[in-house]
């Protein structure tokens, strides 16, 4: 089947927001979905937020479904990317109160149940969902940036044991994603294996080691054109 039109949901990394040298966040005009959508001959809907979560990307996507304006007839794919803001905690919390039990901001099982009903609801509706694995955080660069304004480290590395949890914690939602793909039968870009397959995956994620940087941008839009032969 040959798509006209990609919808992207996710969150800022699809959005194409990066930090910059300032210490703001801003979108990056050489973004992987407007590259490969570009380079694909694909019309580009990003519908990816800042912050968002798969609760907030669900609703995104309801609402999108009942505009029949947005869509014109012609097939097409749905590129999902979540996980990253699923997977946070409050770390404000933590720091005050290390000793307590603190849930992320979306549980793994409801993170899993709401991804597939998102996936459901696009294939009902007609649209072809393609995963996107998340890309990796780095951990130290990343606990640098969350206690950059004077959350008390000593409190929260208690909490976590060791920096290297950001890692491993983080990974666990792209396992669950990777899970979802096998059991709902939806494509999946690969993405992080491009960054871990490389040298040194850190020169590719921005300084707060989260939101890949515009090299890591290039990056995923490699990952997205090897797999476009797979669901053109």
């Amino acid at each position: 089947m040959r798509f006209g039109k990609v919808v992207l949901f996710g969150d800022s990394v699809a959005r194409g927001i990066i930090l910059g040298e300032d210490g703001t966040y801003s979108p990056t005009p050489d973004s992987f979905a407007e590259r490969a959508a570009g380079r694909l001959g694909l019309s580009l809907v990003n519908k990816a937020r800042f912050g968002c979560t798969i609760a907030k990307g669900l609703d995104i996507a309801r609402r999108f479904l009942s505009r029949e304006t947005e869509r014109n007839g012609t097939p097409e794919l749905a590129l999902l990317e979540f996980g990253g803001n699923d997977c946070d905690f409050r770390w404000d919390e933590i720091a005050d109160r290390p000793a307590d039990h603190h849930d992320p901001t979306t549980p793994l099982a409801l993170f899993s149940k709401l991804y597939s009903e998102m996936i459901g609801e696009l294939k009902a509706a007609g649209l072809s969902p393609v995963l996107m694995t998340l890309p990796p955080l780095e951990a130290e660069r990343y606990f640098d940036w969350i206690t950059r304004k004077g959350l008390n480290r000593q409190a929260i590395l208690s909490w976590l044991g060791d920096v290297g949890m950001i890692y491993r914690w983080h990974e666990g939602y792209d396992q669950e994603v990777r899970k979802i793909a096998v059991r709902e039968d939806c494509p999946l870009a690969d993405v992080r294996k491009a960054f871990l397959d490389s040298d040194d995956y850190g020169r590719y994620i921005c300084q707060d080691g989260i939101h890949p940087n515009r090299l890591g941008h290039a990056l995923i839009e490699d990952k997205l054109l090897s797999l476009a032969a797979t669901v053109a």
